[in-house]
Order: C-alpha cells, then sequence, then structure tokens
C-alpha cells in the first residue's frame, strides 16, 4: 500500500473529486449501492432493535416503505430511532455495551459506509488495521512480532477508556468534514450519533460517542487518524486496531517518556480518556496485543542445546 496522502483532493479508488463530495447522498441512496447495503445486512443477519423488525421481514418492509423513507433523506428530515442497549461479556471479563440499531437504519448506515469509506481509506495510515479492507488483526499481530524482533523490545500499551462512550461529537463530525462537503449527508451522519439509547424501554439521549454495534460505528477509525499521523510525525513504529494502540520502542525510559506524552495528546486534542490503570510500559512478552503476547521462553531441542523459541507469539 502506497504513503497515505493527507488531504488530498482525489479519492481514487472511488474517483470522487472534492467538488463532487457535496451530492453524496445521492450516491449513498442510489439504487446500486442501497442493493449492495441490503445484501450486506441480510448476509450479517443480527438481532432486532427497539421496533422488533428482524432481517426477515427488512424487504417487505421496504417494498411497501422505501418510497417514504427516502424522500425523507432527502429532503433532510429523516430521523433515526434509538438503538437497543444490550451487553455482553468480554473475554477477559466483565461487560461490554453494545447498540443495536433497528435493521433499517443498519441499512442506510451501511449504505453511507460503503460511500464514505473510499473517501477516508486513502487517508488512514498503514498501522492502521481495523474495519479496513483486505486488512486483519493477524496482520497487526504480525507487525508486532516485525518490530520486536527488529529490536524493538519494549511496548507502551495504550488503552482508551470507553473510547466509543467518549468520543466528542464535535471533533469528530470536523475530521469528517474535511473531505465530506454535503451538508445533508453530515447532518445525517450527526443524528445517527445522537440517536438515543434505550435501555429496559427508556430512551436515553446521548451528548457524546459513537453507537458501538453497527456499521456507522466503522467511522471511529476517522478520529483515531489524528493519532495515527501524530505518531508517524514523531517517527514512532506502531500498531493500531481500532481503539487498541501499541507503540514500540527500544528502551523503558522512551517507553514511559512517550505514554506520558501520548497520554497528553489524547486528551487534550482529541479529548479522549486514557485508562491509566490498564496503560503502561513493559516487555511485549508481558503485555498482550490483539489477545496475543510475545513468547520469551527457551526450549531444550533434542540435540540437549538451548534455543528461542520459534513461537514467537502465544495466545493469552
Amino acid at each position: 500500500m502506497g504513503k497515505r496522502i493527507r488531504h488530498q483532493k482525489v479519492t481514487a479508488r472511488e474517483g470522487y473529486s472534492h467538488e463532487e463530495t457535496i451530492e453524496l447522498l445521492d450516491s449513498i441512496l442510489s439504487r446500486p449501492n442501497m442493493q449492495r447495503a441490503y445484501q450486506r445486512v441480510m448476509r450479517n443477519k443480527g438481532a432486532a432493535g427497539v421496533d422488533g423488525m428482524s432481517v426477515d421481514t427488512l424487504k417487505s418492509y421496504l417494498q411497501t416503505h422505501w418510497q417514504r423513507t427516502k424522500a425523507a433523506l432527502l429532503r433532510g428530515d429523516y430521523r433515526p430511532q434509538a438503538v437497543l442497549k444490550v451487553s455482553i461479556p468480554k473475554a477477559g471479563g466483565g461487560q461490554r455495551e453494545l447498540g443495536i440499531p433497528t435493521v433499517l437504519d443498519r441499512l442506510i448506515q451501511q449504505a453511507i459506509h460503503q460511500v464514505l469509506s473510499p473517501i477516508f481509506e486513502e487517508q488512514f495510515s498503514d498501522s492502521s488495521y481495523g474495519f479496513r479492507p483486505k486488512r486483519s488483526a493477524g496482520q497487526a499481530v504480525q507487525q508486532a512480532r516485525d518490530y520486536m524482533e527488529a529490536g524493538h523490545r519494549w511496548v507502551v500499551d495504550i488503552d482508551l477508556e470507553k473510547f466509543f462512550d467518549k468520543v466528542n461529537h464535535d471533533i469528530f463530525m470536523s475530521r469528517i468534514a474535511r473531505h465530506v462537503k454535503d451538508k445533508a449527508v453530515l447532518k445525517l451522519i450527526h443524528a445517527y450519533l445522537m440517536a438515543g439509547i434505550s435501555d429496559n424501554g427508556q430512551v436515553n439521549m446521548r451528548t457524546m460517542g459513537t453507537p458501538q454495534g453497527g456499521p456507522i460505528a466503522l467511522l471511529s477509525n476517522i478520529i483515531l487518524t489524528d493519532l495515527d499521523n501524530e505518531l508517524e510525525d514523531r517517527g514512532h513504529k506502531f500498531c493500531r486496531y481500532a481503539d487498541g494502540c501499541n507503540i514500540y520502542v527500544k528502551s523503558e525510559r522512551a517507553g514511559q517518556r512517550v505514554l506520558q506524552s501520548v497520554t497528553t495528546f489524547l486528551e487534550n486534542t482529541l479529548k479522549l480518556k486514557v485508562n491509566q490503570e490498564k496503560s503502561d510500559v513493559g516487555r511485549p512478552w508481558q503485555r498482550k496485543f490483539l489477545g496475543y503476547s510475545v513468547c520469551n521462553q527457551n526450549r531444550i531441542t533434542d540435540c540437549g542445546s538451548r534455543q528461542r523459541c520459534k513461537c514467537v507469539l502465544r495466545r493469552m
């Protein structure tokens, strides 16, 4: 992948010019794009939202109501329904809260994502791996191993406290507006950010955060691109997967300095909270990244000699 060009005026993958992003809503609501979004929603299945509509009934609903919904979207007065709050267990203990949009809102969000993703993909860092086409957690883990084997044997492990709950809406929208000039699309995205959360039948309004659980949540890469840019400008070796970021350095002293300065940047510039209890500097085999840590054990070979274990990574 080539080097990202910041603030470029042509988004080459889909051929949009800077001026053409003024009329993105028509592209989002175009028949081919909506058909792709429908197919993706049907493949993903998923639970019903607050209205109780399942994916199996979406087709019949659209046959009756889509033209009215599309007209509301074009007029700018469409209002997303609240997301349904659910809790699922985390692998390491505790609960993760998700917001399940209605099936209709998942369809619209997916259509938005399909058009905006290529525009922003050109801006993203090579060190960002989460929620991107042809990129995976496995590639992020491999890159982390390569940094360690190249001599960067200290890791700055940064944990963002409830990232999806803490995203500042004003900062988020300003980052999107750098490359999207269609005010109707900006208004629609903001409406999704502001959609309430239904918890046991009571709808609570939201003034910060993004709904974790729907396609629109993937746009969270946009705000963390500022972190990627900052780390690249400083010349750091790092891997970021969604809101998880590990920075690889050559000494503990350097790691402590980086942890302090990056924490200041995240909290002052992006208004995000760093979890001080979970963030730390350590050896790669003492910390974990995407559930893996580096194996730092020796083994006895058949001939009796000691060698470094070939299994560089182990599942925690």
